[in-house]
């Protein structure tokens, strides 16, 4: 059992470090940097935990370790999840000078927070008191309730778009006609919000420049103005080659010297435009080079034979040497034969994967034979301890990524975004504190889909036992609560997959502005704007341009 879990251990604190190491900006500190790493390291490793947890229960071997890290993953996830993340969060969101006022501002924000939801609650409880409808002995069953049933629901139908959107855009990306479409709408759209995007940087550099010119040296808030001036000058030295351009200012924008709030507005919207402009500076060269390279592919496939089978690149620099020749046949084996069939493989396992959960939750009300695959086969390998801990650790983790998916994506577009290096703390913490929080919703739902023993000896783990069983996470709402909601989950995707939602919303035309747009489902062409771009870039890559250095200009005529 150990050698799984002193092998998963440090490859999960080495992933969570490079993860980490990849999606985070320049400036964010060190005591963010380690929140976010530790939240992420405890709620990974408790996916870890768990196929050693039944194999523990499987062979009735000591619980005394297991319990021991079960105590410190889940707990060290509760609290940072409820209390120490939310408030390093509000102290980096925060735009105030001082360390004591950014203190006092996120206290004051979680304390709004925290007590809205309390007043709801207690709100919510009083009423079905004086109804009668709940009674003082069930106040706790009601807690434990709503606390678990907003994991578990919430996370089962993240899990379920993600079973489905994953293998059905690894398999539409594997196809390099679709990929090319669907890039240039990407490009013509991030295009747009990247020129957006340094409009809003340029008003607020300009903002920031202006309301410094304006105040006196002996003015009482000349030193708040100092950091901001800092600010300017470290944002230059960053990226010497932005250009402050098209700034649009409104009436209120040069009242930032009344006092110290809105000194620390200003700096904080100064902050936030410079993230803004670097998340889709980053975006934008991503895909404009990975259109750019698709073409390349298209190209060396069509004429493999007329170039030897040698890969031949326009965007990177030829290889030099006496094992070029080979290397360059090796990458278009690879790029134009190998990859697109490893994709559709991928695509079809993941499918299956997927399939075969929603059908282990689909059969988990009835109490007869059971029929879940990877119940059975963690059972058929029940005596190898690697083999167990391996077959249930490829599901969990197929069901994390899935889960974490989904929610990425949702945050993208609404809270947060995930950007490589230049992901801003307020970003970081945000999302580690989702990833906390559903890293045990997930394990409960998995031991839900297995069952350790039959039906007169069944077996518990040591998580289960801790934390409750299933039947028993939600007693106000009846034992077979949690047997019950997956089903709505696989009603759920199978919605999704047959795209049901979108033809309600597009038959009733007027419903339309509720519908989750999606820039795959606009790629019946090619975008036009976006093949403008792209043919620009790749004539400036050959006068010895860089991609993405004359974008904003260009970029401006669309928007």
């Amino acid at each position: 059992m150990w050698i799984f879990y002193s092998i998963g251990l440090p490859l999960t604190l080495f992933m969570v470090a490079a993860t980490l190491k990849f999606f985070a900006g320049p400036d964010v500190p060190i005591y963010v940097f380690v929140t976010v790493g530790y939240a992420w390291f405890c709620s990974l490793s408790i996916i870890v935990l768990v196929p050693a947890d039944i194999w523990t229960t499987l062979s009735n071997g000591s619980r005394g370790g297991i319990n021991l890290f079960w105590n410190w993953s889940y707990w060290s996830t509760f609290c940072l999840t409820w209390g120490i993340v939310p408030l390093i969060q509000g102290f980096e969101d925060a735009g105030d000078f001082s360390i004591t006022e950014k203190l006092k501002t996120s206290i004051h924000v979680n304390l709004i927070f925290y007590l809205s939801v309390g007043l709801v609650g207690m709100l919510g409880v009083g009423i079905l008191l004086i109804s009668h409808t709940l009674r003082w002995d069930g106040v706790m069953g009601l807690a434990m309730a709503c606390s678990n049933t907003f994991g578990l629901v919430t996370g089962a139908f993240l899990l379920g778009f993600g079973l489905i959107e994953i293998p059905r855009s690894i398999w539409r990306n594997a196809n390099w006609n679709f990929r090319q479409r669907l890039l240039s709408h990407r490009v013509a759209k991030v295009a747009v919000n990247l020129d957006d995007a340094h409009q809003e940087l340029s008003t607020a550099m300009v903002i920031a420049q202006a309301t410094s010119n304006q105040m006196s040296r002996r003015d009482p808030l000349r030193p708040f103005m100092d950091v901001i001036d800092s600010m300017l000058l470290q944002m230059v030295r960053d990226d010497p080659t932005f250009k402050p351009s098209g700034g649009r200012m409104g009436e209120s924008d040069m009242d930032y010297d009344a006092d110290e709030k809105s000194m620390a507005a200003l700096r904080r919207r100064l902050r936030d435009a410079r993230y803004s402009y670097c998340r889709f500076k980053s975006e934008y060269l991503k895909y404009v080079t990975e259109a750019l390279e698709l073409e390349d592919v298209m190209k060396n496939y069509t004429n493999g034979r007329a170039h030897n089978w040698k890969y031949i690149s326009s965007i990177k620099s030829s290889r030099v040497g006496s094992f070029a020749p080979y290397l360059d046949t090796i990458e278009w084996i690879w790029r134009c034969r190998i990859k697109q069939k490893l994709q559709c493989f991928l695509a079809v396992t993941l499918g299956c994967m997927s399939a075969a959960l929603l059908f282990a939750e689909a059969t988990l009300l009835p109490n007869g034979p059971d029929l879940s695959l990877f119940s059975i086969l963690i059972k058929a390998v029940g005596q190898q301890d690697m083999l167990v801990q391996i077959a249930a650790f490829i599901p969990l983790m197929y069901m994390c990524v899935c889960t974490y998916f989904s929610l990425f994506k949702l945050g993208t577009f609404t809270f947060y975004s995930l950007t490589p290096r230049y992901t801003s703390s307020v970003s970081l913490l945000m999302i580690c504190s989702m990833v906390a929080r559903y890293a045990p919703p997930i394990s409960y739902n998995f031991l839900n889909l297995i069952r350790l023993g039959d039906n007169d000896n069944e077996r518990h783990t040591t998580f289960e036992n801790r934390m409750g069983k299933m039947d028993d996470a939600v007693p106000f709402f009846g034992h077979s609560f949690n047997k019950i909601y997956p089903l709505f989950m696989v009603i759920y995707t199978i919605l999704i997959a047959s795209k049901c939602f979108d033809r309600v919303i597009d038959f009733f035309g007027s419903w339309r502005k509720f519908k989750f747009e999606n820039d795959v489902d606009a790629v019946d062409g090619f975008n036009t704007s976006g093949l403008i771009i792209l043919k620009k870039e790749r004539a400036w890559l050959e006068q010895g341009h860089f991609v993405g250095e004359n974008v904003v200009p260009l970029a401006r005529n669309f928007n």
